[in-house]
Formats: structure tokens, C-alpha cells, sequence
């Protein structure tokens, strides 16, 4: 079995995430080249050596020029701040690097179109990592549409909702800097719906949408970060919060269904409420994460007196990854879409190919996004520009 050297920029919430699923990849799957973790990089040394050595890397670098540069490393993954994605990925791509970059892209269109001409450029295996396309019910849904099961998609309605930024005291971390994020709710989670629409229903060709600030001032934070846990100390300095709190836009696809799409981190009580359902002309799927180990499904076939939703759990060995796991009714989670998301990464890198979500995906969602934000300005329908 051959090895492939990877570099990872970005130790914090998703650097973790992405360690665990290097470290667990070849315990579950059988992949060739395994990932052998050469060095984990981060600007504050004594956390990123810390990082290093709870994580499981080799060892770190403090400048992601240099780590780039390393000739022991094939695969740059980047977990950063949407602000550094540029910067970060064109470096790996012009040394030659396959690329895994986190999600959404860039923080404008323009980065984006920048980003996927030198994937084009470099030849190598480029992709987005929206990691929910790889939840096993999620990848059952893609086959029974491809199948006809549910007929012609008429309907796409898709929700994400969060609620861990709606304390007012909560302080004003990176996630809520446009210079740093680029949007809000709209580029943090409708980011994750929108590929899922892409993913599962098709192109989109126009949108409409509304972008909403309630919380308009916070506390600033007096240590960087974008999860749980941070507080900040009452009568501190305060600061202004320069991305949309909620976002809920309209979409026409070039199939000719309708969508909606809602995204919002003040929706009290849902903590990573992120569901879709499809209504077909046989019939309809719908999805939850926080009910991640079930898909259901109703057709309208089925006999007079049995029609209804019934709920799949999607966790049989002929269920997408299942068999790579525990055996059928032994859920797996959130950190399981990780290590299926560097599986097929490492698959495609060994057959020369590209699992995706591809950088031209990963553009057709920053389009998306970018469209509903002129939409809001113009306060009108707005078409997602093409690559």
C-alpha cells in the first residue's frame, strides 16, 4: 500500500475533525494510498504544537507557505477561516497539490473563479468538502431519485436551523466578521442546503431572497474562535456584527421544480436542525440531520389503506458506507461524514479522478449565494453566474 504525505491548515473545530477522520479512514476502509499525517499548521505556535500532538500529526508549521512547500507532503487540506481559502489553496495548487478545502469555497464569487481556474490549471484532485452529501441516508436519497423512485422532483423545501448565537451576550467571534466569514447564516449553513439542492435536484437558474441582522452589536471576544463555549465579560468593549443573522431565499432549478430555502442560528431549540424533504410525482423523501441514521420516504403506489411515510434506517450493509461500519440499527454520527468525505477523496486520487463536490460545484454554490445577495440588494430575482 503506497502513502501520500498530508499537510492541514486550521487546528480548530473543523482541523479536528478532519484529524479524527485521517487517523480512522484505513481502520474502516480499505484505502490506497493511506494518509500518512505529516503536519498540522496554525499561527500560534504553542497551540498549534499542542494541536500537533493531541491530534496526531508529526509534527506542525506555523506558515502555510512552508508547509505547502514540503516535498513530504502530496494533500493540503484547508480548514481555515473562509478569508485565508484563497490565499491557501492557490499556494497548494501551484506546488502541485491535490486540494480538500473546507466549505464555502471563498468568500465572493471572484475568489471562488480564481480558485477553480488554477484547480483546472493544476490537473490535480480539487474538491469542497460538504461533508453532508456523504450521511448515508443522504447518498440513499441521490440513488432512489437517480431510480425514478419518487418520479419528476417538483418540490425542494430545505431548513437549516442553529440556535448557539442567540444570546446577545454571546461575544463577537470570526463567524460573525464579514472580512473573516464573508456572510453569515447564508455562507456558514444555506451553503450546506443549497449544495444538497444542487446535489440532489439540479441546477439552479434564478433566485429571490431577504437577509435579516437582529442582533446587530455584541461583546467582542477576547480570544478568536467560532463554536461553543466562548463568553465575554459584562461591560466589555462592544462591536458591530457585520453578517446576516438569517437568510430564507426562493429558487426556480432548470428542471423545473420550485425550492425555498431558510437558514438562521437564532432558531431557539434547534441545535443543527438541517432537513430537506422532496415531493415527486410517485412520491416523497424527506431528511433530518439530527436524525441522521434515518430517511423517510412515502410512494404513492403503495396499496390503498398502507400509504404513508415509513421510516428507512438507513444502516444495512447495502446502505451507502454501511458496511464499513457496525452492524445494521448501530448508528453511526457526525464525524462519520469526515472519514467517508477523505475516503472518496483518497479513492479519486488514486484512479485519477475527482469525487467531488468539485471546485466547479463548489463555484455553482458561491453563484448561488452570490445571487441571492445581489437579489436582496436589487430586491429582485437575480441569475447565478456560470463558471
Amino acid at each position: 500500500m503506497s502513502q501520500i504525505g498530508v499537510g492541514l491548515v486550521g487546528y480548530k473545530f473543523m482541523g479536528r475533525a478532519h484529524s479524527n477522520a485521517y487517523r480512522q479512514v484505513s481502520h474502516f476502509f480499505d484505502v490506497d494510498p493511506e494518509p500518512r499525517m505529516v503536519a498540522i499548521c496554525g499561527r500560534d505556535e504553542a497551540g498549534v504544537k499542542e494541536a500537533a500532538r493531541t491530534l496526531g500529526w508529526e509534527g506542525y508549521e506555523t506558515d502555510y507557505r512552508h508547509l505547502v512547500a514540503r516535498p513530504d507532503i502530496q494533500l493540503v487540506d484547508v480548514a481555515t477561516p473562509g478569508d485565508t481559502h484563497k490565499d491557501v489553496v492557490l499556494a497548494a495548487l501551484g506546488a502541485g497539490k491535490h486540494v480538500i478545502c473546507e466549505k464555502p469555497l471563498a468568500n465572493t464569487l471572484a475568489e471562488a473563479r480564481e480558485m477553480l481556474e488554477a484547480a483546472r490549471k493544476a490537473g490535480t484532485v480539487a474538491v469542497v468538502n460538504y461533508n453532508y452529501r456523504r450521511v448515508p441516508a443522504v447518498q440513499f436519497a441521490k440513488k432512489l431519485i437517480d431510480d425514478g423512485a419518487i418520479g419528476e422532483i417538483r418540490h425542494w423545501r430545505a431548513v437549516y436551523l442553529q440556535d448557539w448565537i442567540n444570546d446577545p451576550n454571546f461575544p463577537l467571534v470570526w463567524r460573525l466578521q464579514k472580512e473573516k466569514a464573508g456572510s453569515g447564516a447564508l455562507g456558514d449553513i444555506a451553503a450546506h442546503i443549497t449544495d444538497l439542492g444542487l446535489y440532489l435536484v439540479g441546477p439552479i437558474t434564478e433566485v429571490v431572497g431577504t437577509m435579516s441582522t437582529y442582533i446587530k452589536r455584541r461583546p467582542v471576544a477576547t480570544e478568536s474562535g467560532g463554536g461553543a463555549g466562548l463568553t465575554a465579560e459584562s461591560g466589555t468593549e462592544m462591536g458591530d456584527v457585520t453578517v446576516d443573522d438569517s437568510t430564507t431565499f426562493l429558487a426556480n432549478f432548470a428542471s423545473g421544480a420550485s425550492g425555498t430555502f431558510e437558514a438562521t442560528r437564532l432558531a431557539p431549540g434547534r441545535r443543527n436542525y438541517n432537513s430537506f424533504e422532496i415531493n415527486g410525482s410517485k412520491g416523497s423523501i424527506s431528511f433530518n440531520l439530527e436524525r441522521m441514521n434515518e430517511l423517510e420516504v412515502y410512494f404513492v403506489d403503495d396499496p390503498a389503506g398502507l400509504q404513508g411515510f415509513r421510516t428507512i434506517n438507513v444502516t444495512d450493509s447495502g446502505h451507502p458506507y454501511a458496511a464499513h461500519w457496525w452492524p445494521a440499527g448501530h448508528p453511526i454520527g457526525y464525524e462519520h461524514t469526515f472519514t467517508h468525505a477523505i475516503n472518496d477523496l483518497l479513492e479519486g486520487i488514486r484512479t485519477g479522478g475527482n469525487a467531488g463536490p468539485t471546485f466547479e460545484e463548489g463555484f455553482a454554490v458561491q453563484a448561488v449565494l452570490d445571487a441571492v445577495e445581489r437579489s436582496v440588494q436589487t430586491h429582485d430575482w437575480a441569475t447565478p453566474e456560470k463558471p
